[in-house]
């Protein structure tokens, strides 16, 4: 990773001043930097040790900043990770052109790799996550959404780049079609289960760990797997309050909310959605070579059920 923040440092220098500090203020922001870790992570299990694994493990990192800082604009948010979004800091125009930036930046960054396969992964999820953002924006205030619904935002907003790195990690290995989709698989539970959790901590999380703040997602209109499942499982009076939240965006009713997530066992649904996604990512990753990179994997996705922010 030191190696990859040293790319990242040499290729957000431009000649426009405001681009460099926009980036370098969300990047230096303390992300966890999941999905270059597991580009990384997958080259090791696979054996592939060139240095086209920096390069490409900060191609997805920039574009994750850039989703973020296009999220953070349309979804208004004050706070990301404790700190001030750069939205907050720098403004909405700097915030969405710096956005753009990084895309095109790691487009450039994406031809370094000489290698059309690895470049159409990631054009094709960088697409997806669009589609995944533009599906959310539909669903806003939407009390409908079903699980299935929801299921196909998160695996296309949040998911699609979790798969193309640890893919990307395959193909730079030269895996064959199966190690391949084994891979792409554990990508794809994992960055499902990851979106899961990060759902559920919105009603039972700490906002001084989580570093944004609680009931966010019911502000903005959300309609997570805990809300669908406290619909599903509470009484008439219960769902209509809920529906009523989702439509509104009504934040003065988190706390009944919470109440109705909580009583209903909705959380211990979710929870159970996103074990079943870590099962599925372990059991993809038993497939690959046993050694120290693939007993990380598999111990990345038992310890996501844990986190806390």
């Amino acid at each position: 990773m030191r190696e990859v923040d040293q790319v990242i440092a040499q290729r957000l220098d431009s000649g426009v001043p405001l681009v460099g500090q926009v980036s370098r203020y969300i990047i230096s922001a303390g992300g966890k930097r999941l999905r270059p870790v597991l580009l990384l992570l997958m080259c090791g299990a696979l054996g592939f040790k060139g240095a086209q694994r920096f390069n490409l493990a900060a191609v997805v990192e920039f574009i994750h900043t850039a989703t973020l800082l296009h999220d953070d604009v349309v979804d208004d948010s004050a706070l990301r990770r404790g700190n001030a979004t750069a939205n907050e800091t720098f403004g909405n125009p700097a915030s969405v052109l710096v956005g753009d930036f990084l895309y095109s930046r790691a487009f450039q960054m994406m031809v370094d790799a000489q290698n059309m396969r690895i470049m159409e992964v990631l054009a094709d999820a960088t697409n997806i996550i669009a589609e995944g953002e533009v599906m959310q924006l539909m669903n806003m205030h939407n009390a409908a959404l079903d699980e299935a619904g929801y299921l196909q935002v998160i695996r296309s907003k949040t998911a699609k780049l979790f798969e193309a790195s640890a893919r990307v990690g395959a193909i730079l290995a030269g895996a064959d079609a199966k190690t391949e989709a084994a891979c792409a698989e554990y990508g794809q539970a994992l960055g499902t289960a990851f979106q899961v959790i990060d759902d559920v901590l919105d009603y039972t999380g700490d906002a001084a760990v989580m570093g944004k703040n609680l009931g966010d997602d019911l502000r903005e209109g959300k309609t997570t797997l805990p809300l669908i499942a406290a619909m599903q499982r509470g009484n008439a009076s219960q769902r209509e309050l809920i529906q009523t939240a989702i439509e509104t965006g009504n934040i003065d009713l988190i706390g009944q909310v919470v109440a109705i997530v909580s009583s209903t066992g909705a959380l211990d649904v979710a929870r159970e959605a996103a074990a079943s996604e870590a099962r599925r990512a372990i059991s993809a990753a038993e497939q690959l070579p046993d050694n120290e990179h693939t007993r990380c994997l598999i111990q990345l996705a038992a310890q996501l059920l844990e986190r806390q922010s």
